[in-house]
């Protein structure tokens, strides 16, 4: 091979992949109530047709005797219908421990699953909750993939959720 053909594509090669990033911020309200438990949340992808794509977390009691925690994610009702409960948990990279009171960050980008498979076009992150002794609360945010151009997108909760925010770049 000719040295001029080999320096541009080492050239080539040597350069950085940019690679498109979502930042997710996940709020849970401090509630005054009698008795508080921390909510179980699941958050995942579905087309616009509400057609499941990919979970991205599940937070729940994973510390109860004998997974007694895991016969209440069916109260995530949504999340439950579309893919819970066809899932054996824990799943390793998606399940976690519930959440305190707080805002909480999760990001992922196109080189991490899903997203390194995920066929452009448009989308919804969605994002359930579901507290024992509360409600139920489901928050739903649309957005196109892979990004184009930095986006950023937000829904407040009424309830079981704060603000959810979402955050889109190139």
């Amino acid at each position: 091979m000719p040295k001029r053909l080999l320096l541009p594509l080492c050239a080539l090669l040597s350069a950085p992949v940019l690679a498109a990033e979502l930042q997710l911020e996940v709020e849970i309200p401090r509630l005054q109530v009698a008795e508080y438990h921390r909510p179980y949340i699941a958050i995942w992808l579905e087309q616009p047709d509400q057609q499941h794509v990919a979970n991205l977390a599940v937070w729940y009691d994973q510390k109860l005797k004998d997974k007694e925690g895991e016969k209440w994610l069916k109260d995530l009702r949504q999340w439950w219908r579309r893919s819970g409960r066809s899932l054996e948990m824990p799943v390793d990279g998606i399940s976690g421990a519930t959440r305190a009171v707080g805002k909480h960050s999760l990001s992922f980008s196109s080189a991490d699953a899903p997203f390194k498979q995920l066929a452009p076009g448009e989308y919804r992150l969605v994002v359930e909750a579901a507290r024992e002794v509360g409600g139920r609360e489901l928050l739903r945010l649309p957005f196109t993939w892979p990004p184009q151009q930095a986006a950023e997108h937000s829904a407040q909760g009424s309830s079981e959720l704060g603000q959810i925010s979402l955050q889109l770049k190139p």
